[in-house]
């Protein structure tokens, strides 16, 4: 990191960032990391390595690290008509997929023909209560109050979209009759050691003492200073830079074949490539490709939080920046755009 001259607090304060932590990732292990700044404002809760942060849409990223490793057991297959194992609920047919069908790979790189309705999938309503993924795919719940469908020819085109990551967590609890959470606890997190990720907000005080209230653009709480989406695979995760770190580092270990969780190269590697019709777009994440080589990166950005990750997994560098306030301006255009420019890759 070249921050000899980079003062994190008073750009903080320029962009009304309340708090602020970063993991980096060289030589595929944890070089560093750092924290700054409050987890509420008003308050002297401060940020700590531990502090948790709502990780938003790079939830996707996880999810699609959990598709490969349970893909590489054959209980998924990338490339199978996803109503094959769909039960609960099936990806209506029509004209624009009875011929070309919806498959995990085109779900994972938003090309699968699913378009989200507009003013869908928005943060937690309690008095809505949280949505089981059947009835929103259905179109019965405030949270997506239109019947999920194809609206154009799968692989044809790119739209980024929730509810495909909605039809991935349904298709892996009807596969392994479990709760997405679960699933993900005992494929992931317990083998990678991610003891500060989860999908869920403790029920106590207590116990948030290190969860991060999230902020407005002004440096104010959000209503209900926990803002978060219940939809675990697209956007629930809640979890640390230095978690999200372990993860990257999983994927350079696997694309070297030496994986924990048994992902081996060949199927990490099709994270990292180009996939239908976008170069830019991997499976769960987005590519960049420059004079360096393969550049991954995913964004999180939702009421009171926004977050990235960035890496060059060949290279085995990366970088992890998760903050608790919503700027109201695109990542790279802020405080998190400015600490990754400022990255020594």
């Amino acid at each position: 990191m070249r921050t000899e001259n980079f003062n994190f607090y008073r750009r903080m304060k320029h962009y009304n960032v309340t708090g602020l932590s970063i993991a980096e990732i060289d030589d595929g292990t944890m070089k560093s990391a750092e924290w700054f700044g409050l987890l509420e404002a008003g308050t002297d809760n401060r940020v700590t390595r531990n502090s948790v942060f709502n990780a938003c849409s790079i939830s996707k990223f996880l999810t699609s690290i959990l598709v490969l490793t349970l893909s590489e057991r054959s209980i998924l297959d990338l490339d199978e008509d996803i109503n094959q194992k769909l039960l609960s609920w099936k990806v209506p047919y029509n004209e624009l997929n009875k011929d070309k069908k919806v498959t995990l790979r085109h779900l994972l790189s938003h090309q699968s023909g699913v378009i989200d309705p507009e003013g869908s999938f928005f943060v937690f309503n309690s008095i809505t209560g949280a949505p089981d993924m059947t009835s929103l795919l259905h179109g019965k719940t405030p949270y997506c109050e239109e019947p999920v469908k194809v609206s154009y020819k799968p692989g044809s085109e790119f739209h980024y979209s929730d509810a495909g990551f909605c039809i991935i967590q349904l298709l892996i609890e009807d596969v392994m009759e479990k709760p997405f959470q679960q699933v993900m606890n005992e494929e992931v997190f317990q083998h990678l050691k991610m003891k500060n990720s989860t999908f869920e907000l403790p029920a106590s005080a207590s116990a948030r003492q290190k969860f991060s209230c999230g902020h407005n653009r002004h440096g104010e709480l959000a209503d209900g200073k926990y803002p978060f989406y219940p939809y675990p695979a697209a956007s629930g995760l809640w979890t640390t830079p230095s978690d999200l770190a372990l993860l990257l580092i999983e994927l350079m270990n696997s694309l070297k074949g030496n994986s924990k969780l048994n992902l081996s190269a060949k199927n990490a590697n099709e994270m990292i490539v180009s996939q239908g019709c976008k170069e830019w777009t991997g499976l769960g994440v987005f590519l960049d490709k420059n004079e360096k080589g393969i550049e991954i990166s995913s964004l999180g950005w939702g009421i009171g939080f926004q977050c990235m990750l960035a890496a060059y997994p060949n290279l085995e560098k990366g970088l992890v920046i998760m903050t608790n306030t919503d700027s109201g301006v695109h990542q790279l255009k802020g405080l998190i755009g400015e600490i990754y420019t400022n990255y020594l890759f």
